[in-house]
């Protein structure tokens, strides 16, 4: 059974990140406007050679880059997150043109890449996607090339939403259906460059500070030079780059509920009550133990998650799902208890929990509801045991 704990040399890397991330990514992020794309905080995570880890390490570095990170500047993991969500499958499934022309780029934060698989209807249940790859006859007998002007092979028409990084990003990841009425084996992953004809965006005004939209696919020309591993296989892909940055997004939590049990820590100890400090208040006290004792078994179970995936381990999607599900759970949790015991001043516009009350409420809904890691969970139960039979 995967086990974890952290050596010397990635213990110091952690507070590295965490220096670095305060010291200069942070200023980066307090000049970036909600709802859009911050470029330099992008191009500082290339500079720092963050960005290119992403296509050189395993889960477990993945995870600690993400905790590190958003222990001192979420805006910074939640930029360096959305890069390697979208540039995963090029990296993973990509063809070496397309690596050669995106990766790179990516790496050094100067194109920013997306991850376009929901949809208006189909969040929760995205083998439900209706974003249509019709074959382009217009271009029928003709050897496919990667140019947008040459001979299409497929035509992209729908819409997608709730896309991070949409529509300021440079390229998209996108998944389309090109099998009507096969479920999750009619589906095609394609790469699909921002500037292709007929594809429209529009930002939406949400509670995460990060950029988030839907973007309108209106004829959009794809050939096979733009797609990512098989066609109908595009499934595949999408759920191989969620069990990668499922655990991660634990990691995220995981940073989010060290800060804010830090904060709770030292507000506790100093903060004057009934003739003495409220950590000596009991029931302040076991609060307290609870939320340390929470944030450090989702911490246990996100490393755990991760070691399985490089380890190869065949029960990853089951451990992804745990960690994911485990770890948001319990950050919500720990960063409420935190306002909780800070008062009103916690809700004071700016201050360190009220930034974290607002981010800590998405990562319960992306990259799969807490719900749907449930339903994970208990479909891969049941399937070792029928298998065990």
């Amino acid at each position: 059974m995967p086990a974890f704990s952290l050596d010397p040399t990635q213990t110091a890397w952690c507070a590295e990140l965490r220096a670095l991330a305060a010291e200069r990514l942070r200023p980066l992020a307090e000049k970036g406007e909600p709802g859009h794309v911050n470029r330099p905080l992008v191009a500082e995570l290339g500079q720092l050679g963050l960005l290119g880890r992403l296509f050189t390490s395993g889960a477990v570095d993945l995870c600690l880059m993400r905790e590190s990170l958003a222990y001192a500047c979420t805006e910074a993991e939640t930029a360096l997150a959305l890069q390697g969500l979208g540039a995963h499958p090029v990296h993973a499934y990509g063809t070496p043109a397309q690596r050669e022309r995106w990766l790179p780029r990516v790496a050094e934060g100067s194109a920013v890449a997306a991850f376009a698989l929901s949809e208006p209807g189909a969040g929760s249940d995205a083998a439900a996607l209706e974003l249509k790859a019709e074959r382009d006859t217009a271009g029928a007998g003709q050897v496919p090339v990667a140019e947008p002007d040459g001979p299409a092979r497929w035509r992209l028409t729908g819409e997608k939403c709730w896309i991070s990084n949409a529509p300021e990003a440079d390229f998209y990841t996108v998944f389309a259906r090109t099998t009507p009425g096969a479920g999750a084996r009619g589906v095609t992953a394609f790469l699909v460059p921002a500037d292709r004809p007929g594809l429209t965006g529009t930002g939406l005004d949400m509670l995460s500070p990060h950029p988030i939209g839907a973007l309108a696919f209106d004829a959009v020309p794809v050939t096979a030079a733009d797609m990512l591993g098989e066609a109908d296989r595009g499934f595949r892909v999408a759920m191989g780059t969620l069990n990668l940055f499922r655990p991660s997004v634990g990691a995220f939590a995981v940073g989010m509920a060290q800060a804010a049990l830090d904060a709770t820590l030292a507000h506790t100890a100093e903060r004057d009550a009934f003739d003495g400090k409220l950590k000596d208040l009991q029931t302040v006290a076991h609060q307290v133990a609870e939320m340390a004792l929470r944030t450090e078994a989702a911490r246990l179970m996100v490393y755990a998650a991760a070691t399985a995936h490089d380890e190869g381990a065949g029960d990853v999607p089951k451990r992804a799902a745990m960690a994911k599900l485990l770890a948001t759970e319990t950050a919500q949790y720990v960063v409420d208890t935190a306002v909780q015991l800070h008062g009103a001043r916690a809700l004071r516009r700016g201050h360190l929990l009220e930034h974290l009350y607002r981010e800590v409420r998405a990562p319960r809904i992306y990259e799969g509801a807490s719900e749907v890691q449930r339903g994970i969970i208990a479909k891969e139960l049941y399937a070792t045991m029928e298998a065990a039979q």
